[in-house]
């Protein structure tokens, strides 16, 4: 194991000396090129006629990565408060006839779907026009979400050779318990309570009957928002789109057929159609350079703090990692962003996007005492959830005036789970023996090499209990529930969006807009009208030179193919590199970690 391990750890940095090295010689270049002329930066005029363009093939993110190279290898991915701020200007710009958005592949969540198709349906509204164009929806994504997504526009277009990949939604992950006790792992692992699964991957050789109860409700709650809203929106009855999915996957002409797409044709033939309709002098624009162009007004109203806490929980910095843009939200971080945002005399109101699984307890409590401190300084605080806020992500919300969720939010998962591996079986299948001294009686209770003793399990039963009951405590404080009506809906369950708010622990359904809405109806304003500050503050001047000079807005297509290209290989070795973390890292920054609930890819 030691051998593996020095392998791992040799791997990680190799990868992390050749990342410095190439950032390294970035910022070099960057400066160079400040030195010899002046950097161009692309910030082109907005058409008087324009249909703006849309390509979700990279996928969503919340912010963009703090970290230039991290920027740069996510190519022209979808930010999604710079979308939505963008379609918002762009229903009430003349100049903006309407918009083609290309769907059908990236990795795109429900709520990330949800959130997208409200703004689509407000720039609708506005009288613009919206067609969505996909090659296929389902080769390279998830083909039932990204046609969520595509029905709240007017018109689909599909390529003739490509499918419909309108089937449903799986949830399905390994089970390693046979293969733990062949070579001699065991897992040693408490829970409260029996919904709360993160760790039965470990532990049981299938999915324990409460969790696929609850794991059930989740996909049918999903599926049955899917079939509602491209019901709605394709002027069908939902019970009929659920007999469409069952019957799926769709070819081309059979999607036609089904009246769930409305043109078949290419790329350029959807772009001729869309310009013709838009007026002989339109021209395409992409609608991330016309969030740049765009001159916004100066707002004059209230400040309102917008933090961010992405990423699992942990006792640290928040980072992006410069080659694999991993997201951690530190609690030395968010903490401290709460607490300047409190001491900040302009701001009247905060809001606090979270998309976090959860993670460590304590670091968890530290970030849940700063939003508490917030509510007793009477600062309204209102929560906006992306597509996963459970666990520890659901603890630190707990304190908020005002919870806003997506229908397909991932929620709740009030429950707690820790122990460790116990490879004393794998050390004696490979001859291996440990030895050492030891001072103080449990000084070896976290140690992978020997069992837990009867006073050391004991010790985690009870602090099972104590964090269980601190969680629930201070969650029906915050929500003002009876802890009796907390324990029902907690015990590890997780829940949709939808079904939280029918059982208190989400306020209101919606996204950012709605939660910034509602910051701005708490202090007496109108949202156009408040001032959006983002903590932490913005970064010094050199640190913002380099970000610019190396982010998206550079011209330099061949440092973006250089990052790209590292940010890919990054991504195939992410799997032996989490295995390697997971292996060596404190078993307690997961107590509070909802379970891995990603889809099945096709």
């Amino acid at each position: 194991m030691r051998a593996v391990m020095f392998i791992l750890k040799s791997l990680v940095g190799l990868f992390a000396a050749i990342g410095f090295l190439v950032l390294v010689a970035l910022i070099g270049v960057a400066l160079l090129v400040s030195r010899a002329e002046p950097l161009k930066v692309a910030r082109p005029e907005i058409p008087e006629s324009a249909v703006l363009t849309l390509d979700l093939a990279q996928g969503v993110v919340e912010v963009r990565p703090d970290n230039p190279l991290a920027r740069a290898s996510l190519g022209e991915v979808v930010v999604m408060r710079e979308s939505l701020e963008a379609l918002k200007a762009a229903g009430r710009d003349p100049r903006v006839k309407g918009l083609i958005a290309r769907v059908g592949r990236g990795p795109l969540g429900i709520a990330q779907a949800q959130e997208l198709r409200d703004a689509i349906k407000r720039f609708r509204d506005r009288g613009k026009f919206a067609v969505a164009f996909a090659e296929s929806f389902g080769e390279g994504g998830d083909g039932t979400r990204h046609y969520y997504l595509a029905s709240a526009f007017d018109r689909i277009w599909l390529q003739p050779s490509g499918d419909l990949d309108l089937t449903g939604l799986l949830l399905e992950s390994p089970f390693l318990r046979a293969a733990l006790d062949k070579v001699g792992i065991e897992p040693q692992l408490g829970q409260r309570e029996e919904f709360k699964g993160v760790m039965n991957m470990l532990t049981d050789t299938r999915l324990p009957e409460p969790q696929r109860r609850n794991l059930q409700r989740l996909v049918d709650s999903w599926l049955g928002q899917i079939a509602s809203g491209v019901a709605e929106a394709r002027g069908l009855d939902a019970a009929a789109v659920k007999a469409l999915i069952d019957r799926g996957p769709y070819d081309a002409e059979g999607a036609l057929d089904a009246g769930l797409a409305d043109r078949l044709g290419y790329r350029d033939q959807a772009d001729e159609a869309v310009l013709a309709e838009a007026g002989e002098a339109a021209e395409f624009f992409a609608l991330a350079d016309y969030e740049r162009a765009r001159e916004a007004p100066e707002p004059d109203g209230p400040a309102v703090a917008l933090i961010y806490g992405l990423g699992p929980v942990q006792l640290a910095e928040s980072e992006n990692d410069p080659a694999f843009g991993r997201l951690v939200m530190g609690a030395d971080t968010v903490a401290r962003a709460i607490s300047d945002a409190l001491d900040d005399p302009e701001v009247e109101a905060m809001v606090f996007r979270i998309d976090s699984p959860g993670g460590s307890y304590v670091a968890s409590d530290v970030i849940w005492r700063q939003m508490q401190r917030a509510r007793d300084e009477s600062i309204p605080v209102i929560v906006s959830m992306g597509g996963l806020a459970a666990s520890g992500g659901y603890f630190v919300a707990a304190p908020a005036h005002k919870i806003v969720a997506q229908p397909g939010t991932v929620t709740g998962s009030i429950g707690v789970v820790a122990g460790k591996l116990v490879l004393s079986g794998l050390w004696d299948k490979l001859g291996i023996t440990w030895d050492g001294v030891q001072a103080g009686g449990n000084a070896g209770i976290w140690s992978p090499n020997r069992s837990f003793s009867e006073d050391g399990w004991a010790r985690l039963e009870r602090r099972l209990d104590g964090t269980y009951g601190d969680f629930t405590a201070k969650v029906a404080v915050g929500r003002g529930l009876a802890l009796e009506d907390v324990l029902k809906v907690a015990k590890g369950q997780v829940w949709t969006g939808e079904d939280a708010a029918e059982r208190g622990l989400v306020d209101e359904l919606g996204g950012l807009d709605r939660a910034v809405a509602l910051a701005a109806e708490a202090v007496g304003a109108a949202p156009d009208t408040l001032r959006v500050k983002r903590f932490p503050k913005e970064r010094d001047p050199v640190q913002a030179f380099l970000e610019d000079a190396l982010g998206s807005a550079l011209e330099s297509p061949g440092l973006g193919a250089l990052a790209r290209g590292l940010g890919r290989l990054a991504e195939a070795l992410a799997p032996l590199l989490e295995t390697s973390e997971r292996l060596r890292e404190d078993p307690r920054t997961r107590t509070l970690m909802a379970p891995d609930l990603r889809p099945a890819r096709p």
